[in-house]
C-alpha cells in the first residue's frame, strides 16, 4: 500500500505526517522521493539475512559505534526518510530527533530487499545514501531476476556510488576498512 502526499507538501510537513500519524506496528512506514510507502512486516528470510549481517557487523565495530536494526535516517535534500535493516553508526551519532538520525552520520547502510520493495532499495534509496555521503552501501537483493545477490557499493559522488564487489549467493562479499569483514552469503536463505 502507498499513500500519496500532495506534491507540494513540505519536507517538514512530510515528516511531520511520519511522525503523527498512528502508523500499524507491524509495518515498515518511509518516506522514498516524497512518497510515503507502507510495506508489510518482513518475511522468515528477511529476518535470518539481518541477524547474519548484524551479528558478522557486531564483532567487527569498534566499541563507541553502535548497529542498529530499523533505524530510521533521512535524507532531506531527497525527501527521503529511510528505514535500513542495518545501519553503522560511531558515536555519537548525531540526532535529528527522537525518530531519526541524519544518514549522512552513518558508516554502512544495509538493506535487503523484499518483494514489495526491490525497486526502491536498488535504485532510490542507493541514490539517497549516496547523495547523503554514507560511505558504504550493502544491498542484499533475494528479489534479483538474474538470482540473488550481494552487492557493496562505496566511493559515493553525487548521488552515484561504484560497484566495489558484487557476488552470487553463495559466494563471500568482502567489506573493506573500517570493517575488514567477510560475509559468507552462503548461509542466506533463498526462495
Amino acid at each position: 500500500m502507498t499513500h500519496r502526499l500532495n506534491c507540494t507538501n513540505s519536507w517538514v510537513e512530510l515528516v511531520r505526517f511520519w511522525e503523527e500519524t498512528d502508523w500499524p506496528e507491524s509495518c515498515k512506514v518511509e518516506i522514498v522521493d516524497g512518497v510515503v510507502t507502507v510495506a508489510p512486516l518482513a518475511s522468515f528470510r528477511h529476518g535470518y539475512i539481518t541477524s547474519e549481517v548484524t551479528r558478522s557487523l557486531c564483532d567487527v565495530v569498534p566499541e563507541d559505534w553502535y548497529v542498529f536494526h530499523r533505524q530510521a535516517t533521512v535524507v532531506p535534500s531527497r525527501r527521503g526518510l529511510y528505514i535500513p535493516d542495518v545501519v553503522v553508526f560511531p558515536k555519537p551519532a548525531g540526532r535529528g530527533s527522537d525518530y531519526f538520525v541524519p544518514a549522512a552520520a552513518a558508516e554502512l547502510a544495509v538493506e535487503i530487499t523484499s518483494e514489495f520493495n526491490a525497486h526502491q532499495d536498488r535504485i532510490s534509496k542507493a541514490a539517497g545514501y549516496a547523495q547523503a555521503g554514507v560511505p558504504l552501501y550493502l544491498l542484499i537483493d533475494s528479489w534479483d531476476p538474474g538470482g540473488p545477490t550481494a552487492t557493496l557499493y562505496g566511493e559515493p559522488n553525487g548521488d552515484v556510488y561504484r560497484v566495489l564487489h558484487a557476488v552470487k549467493f553463495g559466494e563471500e562479499i568482502t567489506l573493506p576498512d573500517p570493517f575488514n569483514l567477510t560475509i559468507e552469503t552462503s548461509t542466506f536463505p533463498v526462495s
